[in-house]
């Protein structure tokens, strides 16, 4: 049987020292501390583990992670900038993140909002200094910025804030999960791929895994949120029980289009774990 807690204990170790590394002299200094904090919170790096898989999943080994840990720490960068802007008080308005108070509460709203700005900046940055082709880099860089942006993770955001009206409606409410959770995870599997010099079917097939396991990841949240969310969520809207079914379907399919795939063992574990993981 497959070691998944293992995998992800070693590659969550790759991600941390990579982390670590960035904005060795930040000016002016007060900034460093503020930027390193919302990195150094742990969390189960999702992303980045599915980046490696991915790679992997096409016969990335171990002793050559230096191509693939740039496109997996630029996504890591992008989502933690998400969480520190979605913090802030005229957003989300959380006061703790992963036991932590946020860093608008550590630092002050101006200081969380430059390091969100830092954060997605970098992300960039890191992946221009990837160890791979031109070609490469130019399509994790568009990959990443349409994930992240209008089309993709800041209109979903936008739409769960209230613009454009209420989304209590399924599809409206899977469009929002599609953007906001789903367009992140995709790229997180494409960009394995790209590393990897997958095919255009190879990339096509990981496409369609990507989304199936960000929309999978998104279900089961909205169980687990089932008495908890105000707005109406997936798991209210059908129930507990088609909701995992839906969930569970969209693993089988990833897993039917990984078959062909020479070393998907990791992969695989960790979309079984998307609709397993308990809290």
């Amino acid at each position: 049987m497959f070691d998944l807690n293992g995998w992800l204990e070693l590659r969550r170790e790759w991600i941390a020292a990579e982390l670590a590394s960035l904005f060795p002299e930040v000016w002016p200094a007060p900034l460093g501390p503020a930027l390193h904090y919302p990195l150094e919170s742990g969390g189960k790096r999702v992303r980045p583990a599915l980046v490696i898989a991915a790679w992997e999943a096409l016969g990335g080994k171990a002793e050559d992670r230096a191509q693939v840990l740039p496109a997996a720490v630029a996504l890591e960068l992008i989502h933690t900038y998400s969480l520190v802007h979605d913090d802030l008080p005229d957003m989300d308005d959380d006061d703790e993140r992963r036991g932590r108070p946020t860093v608008h509460v550590a630092y002050g709203a101006a200081t969380a909002i430059l390091v969100g700005d830092a954060l997605l900046t970098e992300a960039f940055a890191v992946l221009a200094r990837a160890p791979i082709s031109a070609e490469a880099r130019i399509a994790l860089v568009g990959l990443y910025a349409e994930a992240a942006g209008a089309d993709g993770m800041v209109g979903g955001q936008a739409a769960d804030i209230g613009l454009g009206g209420p989304h209590g409606a399924l599809d409206a409410v899977l469009s929002v999960h599609a953007r906001k959770t789903g367009a992140l995870l995709r790229a997180s599997v494409v960009a394995g791929g790209l590393v990897a010099g997958a095919t255009d079917a190879q990339l096509a097939a990981l496409s369609r895994v990507g989304a199936g396991l960000g929309l999978a990841f998104q279900l089961v949240d909205d169980v687990f949120d089932h008495d908890e969310d105000q707005a109406p969520n997936v798991s209210q809207l059908l129930g507990r029980e088609e909701t995992m079914r839906r969930a569970r379907a969209l693993v089988a399919e990833a897993e039917a289009a990984l078959r062909s795939f020479p070393a998907p063992a990791a992969l695989l574990a960790i979309a079984r774990y998307i609709v397993d993981r308990s809290y």
